[in-house]
């Protein structure tokens, strides 16, 4: 098996400071031509990763899987799927990343798995009270004959939580009903996903992403939603006003016992590490899952739903570095992932969806330009701050989401669960283009695409963008190459007093000013070297509105 990369320093491991580069494998590269990326179709886009200057590649599932939910409906947690290779391919590409210095980092499910899943079609076999059973969330109904479902509770995809079998008992699936839910609370449960933890760790894998990190523990009794807490089911779920306590199936402190658990499996190891995904509000209760014997990082999704607006970027950069520095961890950025609408089109809108409803061809079409032009000054905004970064493929290239991807080509559950009213993910997820005169933009040499991508995608390509001064590649690619010279992950942080306008924001990190310009009149940009701006044109001396400059002071 392939060693995992390792760190010398204490204090300063790979991961506080790493730009970490989301693959969702589907979407990035199709090595056999069969319209669905792949694990062969990664590395063979691996030099192009090690030049854009990333550390790591986080890599959406790629596990054994009927694919109901793309992936994170997983039947078999030791094996990949077919679709995307073998564990050869998964040796290759840890290897093969290892030589250009990026880490490997799985993308793990234990909140619930596929009903193809040996244990839960066991379950379904052994019948009511079995110890089969007992590893999910099997529940007798409420009525005179348990025809109703056990509690109120809805799907973060629509409808329904609960699922009736044939024998009459109900089982819970917070996501679609092929996702039955696990039962932490069983030892069968946390001993199996200890040993799955172990088997990617013995392959090279440096960590882990944890999906839905903050689902696993149920309050006792499975209680109904309080009134208030409702819209959770169904379309309002995960939604930033419902991320409070106590709830009882999002943030229960038991979880962190598990976290616990997995965290020791970890430090058997050198050099891995775990982020949370986990929707928990505010960034002072999402700090403390990055506790010293808890995960590593936590998505910080306070700064993700973050719009371009000066005084909520300053409030939540604060609250960033307070909350996670005061439990001695990396606070992590992100703008853009798998399950949000890419902020090249969401910084185009005043007023977006919410999360996980997507855009489609009845809602108003985003002005491209402005969601660009702020994209890019977002992004440069971010990458000057210390800590972990994360990036989803695509952005690189000032990808738009695909707004206009008609309802015959969707799979994502929630189009089909809500009846189109909410269109879902699959906006963001559409393959990457590679080169413009090619098949399927360079996706593969078939031209076949497991979703249709847009026209406009040509313009994105990247070989359109591969040493063009001023490209959002390039800006890219210097951002990164700057951030690590000057170690701004590392850096130290302060607000640049002087820079601080009724418009503008700068701070400072280990000598490099990030000076931001939101709106209104023209800034005069200050005195000192210009490193790199979102803004092509600085011959005038001034930094126009939407627009970010780096100056070594």
């Amino acid at each position: 098996m392939s060693e995992t990369l390792r760190s010398t320093n204490a204090g300063r491991e790979w991961w506080r400071s790493a730009v970490i580069y989301q693959i969702y494998p589907r979407s990035f590269a199709d090595g056999n031509g069969d319209g669905m990326g792949d694990i062969p179709g990664i590395i063979s886009r691996l030099d192009s990763l090690q030049e854009l200057g990333i550390d790591a590649i986080w890599c959406s599932p790629f596990f054994t899987s009927p694919q109901n939910d793309a992936g994170y409906d997983v039947a078999d947690y030791r094996d990949i799927d077919p679709l995307f290779g073998n564990l050869n391919d998964f040796d290759n590409l840890v290897a093969e990343a290892k030589k250009r210095d990026i880490r490997i980092i799985v993308d793990l499910v234990p909140n619930h798995s596929s009903s193809e899943h040996a244990w839960f079609q066991a379950a379904l076999n052994a019948g009511p009270g079995s110890p089969e059973r007992e590893r999910y969330m099997f529940r007798d109904g409420k009525g005179e004959n348990g025809e109703l479902p056990p509690n109120n509770w809805g799907s973060v995809f629509g409808g329904p939580a609960w699922t009736r079998v044939d024998d009459g008992q109900w089982y819970l699936h917070l996501f679609d009903s092929t996702q039955p839910d696990f039962n932490w609370e069983n030892k069968e449960v946390r001993e199996e996903f200890k040993s799955i933890l172990r088997f990617w760790l013995d392959r090279g894998a440096a960590g882990f992403r944890i999906d839905v990190a903050h689902a696993l523990i149920k309050e006792a009794g499975l209680p109904d939603l309080a009134e208030q807490l409702t819209t959770m089911s169904g379309e309002d779920a995960e939604r930033p006003k419902d991320r409070v306590s106590p709830h009882p199936f999002w943030g229960q402190e038991g979880v962190h016992e598990i976290i616990r658990e997995w965290r020791e499996v970890l430090d058997e190891y050198e050099d891995r590490a775990m982020c949370a995904e986990a929707w928990i509000m505010p960034l002072s209760r999402m700090a403390k899952w990055t506790r010293p014997d808890e995960y590593h990082q936590a998505f910080n999704f306070g700064y993700l739903e973050t719009p371009w607006d000066k005084e909520r970027l300053q409030a939540v950069i604060d609250d960033s570095l307070k909350e996670f520095g005061a439990v001695g961890a990396p606070s992590t950025w992100v703008l853009s992932n798998h399950d949000v609408i890419r902020h090249a089109t969401r910084m185009a809108y005043d007023k977006i969806p919410k999360q996980g409803d997507g855009i489609g061809p009845d809602y108003e079409q985003p002005n491209i330009d402005r969601g660009l032009r702020r994209a890019r000054a977002a992004t440069a905004f971010m990458l000057g701050l210390p800590g972990g970064a994360y990036i989803y493929q695509g952005e690189e290239l000032g990808l738009p989401e695909h707004t206009t991807l008609e309802g015959e080509y969707r799979q994502d559950p929630t189009f089909f669960r809500t009846q189109g009213k909410r269109v879902g993910r699959d906006g963001c997820r559409v393959p990457i283009p590679w080169e413009k005169e090619a098949p399927a933009f360079g996706f593969n040499e078939t031209g076949q695409s497991w979703l249709p991508q847009p026209d406009i995608y040509a313009s994105y390509s990247r070989d359109q963008q591969v040493g063009i001064e001023g490209s959002t590649l390039e800006l890219y690619k210097k951002m990164l190459k700057l951030r690590k010279k000057y170690e701004l992950g590392h850096g130290d942080f302060s607000w640049h007093k002087d820079s601080i306008g009724d418009h503008s924001l700068g701070y400072v990190n280990s000598g490099v000013l990030v000076l931001a310009n939101f709106t209104g009149s023209n800034i005069p940009i200050p005195q000192g070297e210009i490193l790199l701006s979102s803004q092509n044109d600085l011959s005038s001396g001034v930094l126009e509105h939407d627009q970010v400059v780096w100056v070594k002071l």
